[in-house]
């Protein structure tokens, strides 16, 4: 592949944080841009300087001159617009949460196998630089023994909850709630640190007629148990913290973005930050468009290969608390 030329499917907020650092990046052109909405997608085309717009899915697909689609709209629609996007012969970048349910996950990692296509979920957590510094930095605290964090977020439509409304991303049948949002971020860092938890059991403050608005996923491991907090209906510090023996880890803001890295043992005190751009999209184009161009299939497969884990853990752990999607067995 010589460049990325990308179809977008969504005009979100996300979206407009993907082409912000689509326009930073060479090797990649936002090339159409499909809505629902006409009027929706003509201004995401003119604001970033693009001239095909598309309110059909089928013509948006079979456009040649597209050779990678991002996929950003509500939770339940992934799966049906990501498997239309491959067998039309699309790759895929599929915003986080990848789908609601892991035979989900699994035919579309088995459709893109067998068409020789990438596909990929829009996490910027493992392309970030800090990232890889935080895990060559876990020998350092010792045998691991708690890892705890916070992400708390208070959402301005909670607001709307309070006035007795129901907004989508708190709304079961949109695949709604913290975990599928806010929690993600915390579950997806334990997993790309620690690989899959033996158990994982998640607490949830579910508000009535609705889904999570707030709750705790524990993640216990052989030797060590996780505990992590992420809330849409308070605010609070947002770290991530893992304890060994020997010392500590601390993420400054958490595990969404990884602003920093402080290591300390009994020995020493630092802190490191390799992320010079405060913008964390700009290092998730920047690796998607390397990866693409190289063709580097093995790191898409491990990429991958989390992200099946990652549906796999949320879908059971969710269901176990009584929060249902449609579809759901």
């Amino acid at each position: 592949m010589e460049k990325i030329t990308l179809g977008t499917i969504g005009s979100g907020v996300i979206v407009h944080s993907i082409l912000d650092n689509v326009i930073r990046n060479d090797g990649i052109e936002l090339n159409a841009v499909y809505s629902r909405s006409a009027e929706k997608a003509k201004n995401l085309a003119n604001e970033y300087g693009c001239k095909k717009t598309y309110t059909d899915i089928d013509a948006f697909l079979a456009d040649d001159e597209i050779n990678t689609v991002y996929i950003a709209i509500p939770n339940l629609l992934h799966y049906e617009y990501t498997k239309k996007a491959l067998l039309s012969g699309k790759n895929v970048i599929c915003e986080k949460p990848f789908t609601t349910k892991y035979s989900h996950a699994k035919e579309l990692s088995d459709i893109a196998s067998d068409r020789n296509l990438f596909l990929v979920e829009a996490a910027p957590t493992s392309f970030l630089p800090n990232f890889n510094i935080l895990k060559d930095s876990l020998d350092k605290i010792g045998q691991l023994k708690l890892v705890m964090s916070n992400y708390s977020q208070y959402s301005s439509r909670y607001d709307a909850v309070l006035r007795g409304e129901k907004p989508a991303i708190f709304d079961p049948e949109y695949a709604g709630g913290c975990l599928m949002d806010i929690n993600f971020y915390n579950v997806l860092l334990n997993l790309l640190l620690f690989g899959k938890p033996k158990k994982a059991t998640y607490h949830a403050n579910l508000y009535p007629g609705l889904s999570d608005t707030s709750g705790v996923m524990v993640m216990e491991y052989e030797d060590f148990i996780s505990t992590n907090a992420g809330a849409k209906d308070t605010f609070g510090t947002n770290f991530f913290q893992i304890e060994g023996e020997k010392g500590y880890i601390y993420i400054e803001n958490g595990s969404n973005g990884i602003k920093s890295v402080r290591v300390v043992t009994k020995e020493s005190d630092d802190t490191y930050n390799e992320q010079p751009d405060p913008d964390r999209w700009y290092y998730e184009i920047r690796e998607l468009t390397r990866i693409f161009l190289t063709d580097d299939t093995k790191e898409v497969k491990k990429r991958l290969a989390t992200t099946l884990e990652t549906v796999e853990i949320i879908e059971k752990s969710r269901k176990e608390a009584g929060i249902i999607f449609p579809g759901d067995d």
